[in-house]
């Protein structure tokens, strides 16, 4: 069904990983590939320049590593942005020609429906298709 597909992981590494390549690898065509990206949230430069020297770089390898160890054996390309989540995955999928987003969400509270959520934002503004999960 989709050529090139996206599945956001968040940086605590959501239960519902596991399905949600699952059902990517089930919307795959022939030959399609997948994408897992996590996006670190950015840092403001005030607090950046408070941090040790190469602390961000750190950071930035040792979750790149994490999801490395999470993808091995499987044929999931890994990706590692930094930016405002909702924003940086529409980004990214946006520039790299992505059909389908795969994402879990979880169960909406009352804070969702005053500032909203990574998933929802995708949803309103993804120009591909987007499955959720929840």
């Amino acid at each position: 069904m989709y050529k090139k597909i996206l599945v956001p992981i968040a940086n605590d590494h959501d239960p519902h990983t596991a399905e949600a390549l699952t059902i990517a690898r089930l919307l795959a065509d022939e030959g399609g590939s997948i994408t897992a990206l996590t996006v670190v949230e950015a840092i403001p430069e005030y607090i950046a320049v408070q941090l040790p020297e190469g602390q961000i770089e750190k950071t930035h390898n040792s979750v790149v590593s994490a999801l490395e160890d999470e993808m091995k054996g499987t044929e999931v390309n890994v990706v590692v942005v930094s930016g405002h989540s909702g924003r940086t995955i529409l980004d990214w999928a946006g520039e790299n020609g992505v059909d389908c987003i795969v994402m879990a969400s979880h169960r909406p509270g009352l804070s969702d429906y005053f500032l909203g959520s990574t998933a929802a934002r995708v949803v309103r503004h993804a120009q591909c298709a987007v499955h959720v999960l929840r």
